[in-house]
């Protein structure tokens, strides 16, 4: 797991983009629970999936 995977974090996942951007909600060990634009709230296994930053979305912080 890397530093930027902490709350408040906005992420992409790297194999689905459609989903857009995410707002990281919350992570334990290596669940991250990832709430994405296009896709809603998910849970992430992040010795699976590694996520990558993103800037936000306009109007968004």
């Amino acid at each position: 797991m890397t530093d930027h995977l902490t709350p408040g974090a906005w992420v992409r996942h790297p194999d689905r983009p459609d989903w857009g951007p995410g707002q990281i909600q919350s992570v334990v060990g290596e669940r991250i629970t990832v709430n994405f634009e296009h896709a809603g709230k998910l849970l992430i296994n992040a010795s699976v999936v590694r996520l990558a930053s993103a800037d936000p979305p306009p109007g968004r912080n």
